[in-house]
């Protein structure tokens, strides 16, 4: 069992770092063009994910992963596409408001392109949002690699992985013996993966609001 968490957290961690940093870069750098771009292609592109985040994300990475198979590959894929919604509609909304302050429309006047204007202007001061959205992203990634290992669709074995680790040893509760400590060890096997699950998330959630008092300038 503790071969397997250390194991499986190097994997489930892994994963889901790749994914919230691929699901970033893409929802991101979509969300800052299309607020500073705006017209035709902010018009196109927020429909294609009102439309993509009008499926249930579970459904529809059950039915892709269904599809395509549980590779790491089209897991790490899936999820990426799924999550990059979200990062879109919060990169657009941040960099709207930014857009309409008065430093924006100077750079404009001194003729500053399109990409520098995101660059030097949207992004630094987007960057606090976006950080904490990264945390809460890769919780949710994370929280969601191990449901979708729960039900035999994410990390397949021989892979450690927790999610997977609490489907194994669920099993385990029906030999428990609450009556005897020998045997009620086999009811309590499956707390470890899932509280190690539980420990990660809230260590991701402490350690960005760490992150955000330091970016916001705060004093103690």
């Amino acid at each position: 069992m503790l071969s397997g968490l250390i194991y499986g957290a190097r994997n489930t961690v892994g994963i889901a770092l790749l994914t919230t940093a691929l699901s970033f870069t893409l929802g991101a750098s979509f969300g800052l063009l299309a607020a500073t771009l705006g017209g035709w292609f902010d018009a196109i592109s927020s429909r294609a994910v009102d439309v993509l985040m009008a499926i249930p994300a579970l459904i529809f990475a059950l039915l892709i992963l269904t599809i395509t198979g549980t590779s790491v590959l089209a897991l790490i894929l899936v999820i990426a596409l799924l999550d990059s919604t979200r990062v879109f509609r919060l990169s657009r909304a941040v960099a709207q408001g930014i857009l309409t302050m008065d430093y924006i429309e100077v750079a404009r006047m001194r003729g500053e392109g399109l990409f520098w204007l995101i660059r030097k202007e949207v992004l630094p001061n987007a960057a606090a949002p976006l950080i904490a959205e990264f945390g809460l992203r890769f919780c949710f990634v994370f929280l969601f690699i191990s449901a979708l290992s729960f039900l035999d669709l994410g990390i397949q074995p021989p892979t450690a992985d927790w999610g997977g680790m609490v489907r194994e040893s669920a099993k385990l509760i029906a030999f428990a013996n609450f009556s005897s400590w020998k045997t009620a060890t086999f009811g309590l096997t499956p707390l470890l993966p899932a509280g190690a699950i539980a420990l990660l998330t809230i260590g991701v959630n402490l350690v960005v609001d760490w992150m955000l008092h330091l970016s916001s300038g705060l004093k103690e």
